[in-house]
């Protein structure tokens, strides 16, 4: 199966938006296994929106869960049991873009973290990192579970301002592919997203 994993350091980077991009950009299909929260709009629905028009394919979540957390937990508090067969990589013609929830060892169950699920799926990663304090440190510590674990990584991403140290860093010490910068785009729409996305991200660098 063609396809790849999006995951990020921490949660609310801009994973979803660089996700959208990608699927639009390969023509995929998109899933997010697991959604936790849905009182404002999910990241499917996000994805959905900014896809419109291009031909890209968006499935349903196998869980939503109505408590914003970690997905162990909103599952527990919601009164879920997950099943990992629903978890399994679901058939796809096009591209899968697989987007994880938070960061990459968030725990989808009691005995599962994110980065064990990857593994499972093997499929290539490409990490999201935002521009902000902390992102040396949290990139390398997210690229080396991925290691620990045999996830290939196709690249990082970054999210945000340009940070030439902060990246030129990341790259020296990962040794991981830079596949480019996203910037914050105000207003977000499908045709921002695919001319900010045509013009900053290089695909073609993609390990």
């Amino acid at each position: 199966m063609k396809g790849f994993i999006v995951t990020g350091t921490d949660t609310g980077i801009g994973k979803t938006v660089f996700a959208a991009g990608l699927t639009a950009a390969l023509r995929g299909t998109y899933w997010k296994p697991v959604q936790s929260g849905l009182e404002e709009e999910t990241d499917t629905e996000v994805v959905a929106r900014l896809c419109a028009g291009t031909g890209a394919q968006v499935l349903p979540e196998a869980y939503r869960l109505k408590t914003p957390c970690s997905p162990h937990e909103a599952a527990r508090i919601d009164g879920i049991t997950m099943d990992c067969d629903r978890l399994k990589l679901p058939a796809a013609e096009d591209p899968l873009i697989v987007e994880g929830a938070g960061g990459v060892l968030v725990p989808y169950t009691d005995d599962l973290l994110a980065a064990d699920l990857f593994s499972c799926w093997a499929l290539p990663a490409i990490i999201v990192a935002r521009t902000a304090l902390g992102t040396i440190s949290h990139t390398l510590l997210t690229v080396e579970a991925l290691k620990a674990r045999g996830v290939l990584i196709a690249g990082v991403v970054f999210t945000g301002e340009e940070e030439p140290v902060a990246q030129r860093a990341i790259a020296h010490f990962s040794g991981v592919a830079q596949l480019g910068r996203l910037p914050q785009l105000e207003p977000l729409d499908a045709a921002g997203l695919s001319a900010a996305f045509a013009t900053n991200i290089r695909l073609d660098l993609m390990a």
